[in-house]
């Protein structure tokens, strides 16, 4: 899936083999590689992204930073809203992987519309600082924040 300013890739899941008797002993789910095409600029910064359960983190816009998102423990909806003011939902979970890439300047949050703590693995091709003013919180008055509630 693709849109102007966000893309989302299916990503490889590969089963590992224990190396005594080779039963399946877990699995690898590739994320980024240097040839992959699938992140532009390669990231100058990695960090893994805690969401609590039901909780939101923003809507805000990175001015100068495209992030690449992949949901590494439970499950969160990135919601995405285009230059054309349009509102993009995509789930993603740790059992079936995809990578989600927002471009710089574009508004986006995380929900974690689930009773567990998730996890999202992030990938920047700016690294972050403390107070180096690159990230705008913005509001997303016209959407319905209330359908990710429990209850």
């Amino acid at each position: 899936m693709e849109g102007k300013n966000f893309s989302v890739y299916d990503l490889e899941k590969h089963q590992t083999k224990d190396v005594a008797d080779s039963h399946i002993n877990g699995e690898l789910t590739v994320i980024w590689r240097d040839w992959d095409n699938l992140i532009k600029n390669h990231p100058k910064m990695v960090y893994v992204n805690s969401v609590n359960s039901g909780e939101i983190k923003g809507p805000h816009i990175h001015k100068n930073r495209t992030t690449s998102f992949s949901c590494i423990h439970g499950n969160v909806v990135l919601i995405i809203q285009d230059n054309d003011g349009k509102f993009h939902e995509i789930k993603a979970d740790s059992e079936k992987p995809v990578l989600i890439t927002v471009s710089n300047g574009i508004a986006s949050a995380i929900v974690n519309p689930t009773a567990k703590i998730a996890k999202v693995l992030v990938l920047a091709d700016i690294a972050w600082k403390p107070n180096d003013n690159e990230m705008i919180d913005v509001s997303f008055d016209n959407y319905d924040w209330d359908k990710w509630k429990s209850g």
